[in-house]
């Protein structure tokens, strides 16, 4: 598993939230979000950028850059 999807499993898990949470929030599918969190494809970089706000968490460390 890369790190984008560990850390984005492991930072949807903290913050108590589902795929199909995440999927409505950003207008998209729950086999989307799944898909990220599986390492199967990543997000644009829209996407990415509002995943980081709504998360409240740095780019760098979603994509495994940093550890902060």
């Amino acid at each position: 598993m890369n790190k984008f999807a560990q850390r984005l499993k492991e930072t949807i898990k903290t913050n108590n939230l589902s795929q199909t949470k995440i999927a409505k929030e950003f207008n998209t599918t729950q086999q989307t979000v799944s898909r990220w969190v599986n390492g199967e494809s990543q997000p644009g970089y829209d996407i990415l950028y509002k995943l980081c706000v709504y998360l409240n968490v740095s780019a760098d460390y979603l994509l495994g850059i940093s550890d902060y």
